[in-house]
């Protein structure tokens, strides 16, 4: 079990140092700094075990995903932080368009991680898989009934559909690959008779909407599938009840696939550390990383030598969305402008 070294107590920015010094110290070529918006608990482990492999320490500050970004942008060249780790390609392509990633030519990180996996110019690289998908009712609703993320917009679905608000930057990527694959238009008219068939105004997330669905208040949700996971893997049996009360169904298998998504990391543009930074994400896309990397968060792993839990297999084999995941930031402002004309709040 590994606790903060600041104790249990939630920090704004709380920041663990894996070695003796601080992030002040930059000078030092066996140290490479971390901002991540992942939880501490989803990563030390790894930064750990990097440590241990390579003798370069590792110090991290760990806060949400937009708070990380504008510290970033806010720092400029005298920031200290070497690698920049977040959730959602859409944020990883806000970083890039922010000016504060590099450019990444490594022969790894080319050769390990899909190309669709990676931003077109490798500022960013995916590091754990997750997909969003529809979670039906399996007392009330008959998988066979169900197709595409398309087909929830039809009548049939009226005041059945469970999905988080237009803020939320996974739906705003789902919307921006149905922009992709259907056009400006179709995707807009698509997203009203989503909206239409709303059975409640969009509140919490998505662990929110799969309670919903388990409690009668609607028959499909959408939402990624490790919330899902979490609910399996719960000491908690009410939790595992909502799970059990669902089923996965994986949309569009017949076209393009189920909405991939990745969790990536990026080298910033004013690492003092650049070296030791491309070290540790060479280290991340190993297989015994990625392996343990996609168990604890339960998500995909992104390089296909990686073994995948039997939690995810249970969820059923998939066809993903090969989708280069740089379109899905690139669509982000059209997907929100489309959002808010259908009404999506």
């Amino acid at each position: 079990m590994y606790r903060s070294l600041f104790g249990r107590k939630p920090l704004l920015l709380g920041v663990l140092l894996l070695m003796s010094g601080s992030l002040q110290n930059v000078a030092q070529a066996d140290e490479v700094n971390v901002y991540s918006a992942r939880k501490e608990a989803l990563i030390l482990p790894l930064l750990e075990r990097f440590k241990a492999e390579t003798g370069i320490g590792v110090n991290l500050i760990t806060a949400k995903a937009d708070e990380l970004l504008k510290r970033l942008e806010a720092e400029g060249r005298s920031t200290p932080a070497d690698v920049f780790i977040t959730t959602d390609a859409g944020r990883l392509q806000r970083a890039k368009e922010a000016g504060v990633l590099r450019a990444v030519d490594n022969p790894i990180l080319n050769a390990r991680i899909p190309q669709n996996l990676r931003d077109r110019e490798n500022n960013w690289f995916g590091l754990s898989q997750r997909a969003r998908v529809i979670f039906y009712a399996r007392d009330r609703v008959d998988p066979s009934e169900l197709s595409t993320y398309e087909a929830l917009a039809d009548k049939r679905w009226r005041q059945r559909v469970c999905i988080r608000s237009s803020s939320n930057i996974y739906n705003q990527s789902l919307v921006a690959s149905m922009i992709e694959a259907d056009g400006v238009e179709k995707a807009e008219a698509w997203a009203r008779g989503l909206v239409a068939n709303f059975a409640r105004r969009p509140a919490g997330g998505d662990t929110d909407q799969l309670r919903a669905a388990a409690a009668g208040q609607c028959d499909v949700a959408i939402a990624n599938t490790y919330y899902y996971g979490r609910l399996v893997n719960s000491d908690k049996a009410d939790d595992r009840a909502v799970a059990s009360a669902l089923g996965v169904f994986w949309p569009n298998q017949a076209d393009r696939g189920a909405h991939i998504n990745v969790s990536g990391a990026a080298i910033t543009l004013h690492a003092k550390h650049p070296e030791a930074a491309e070290r540790l994400l060479e280290f991340l896309v190993s297989p015994e990383s990625q392996t343990w990397y996609a168990e604890v968060n339960i998500e995909y792993p992104v390089v296909g030598d990686a073994q995948t839990s039997e939690l995810l297999k249970s969820f059923g084999e998939f066809k993903g969305d090969s989708l280069n995941l740089s379109r899905l930031g690139e669509n982000n402002r059209a997907a929100v402008e489309l959002m808010d004309r259908a009404g999506w709040r």
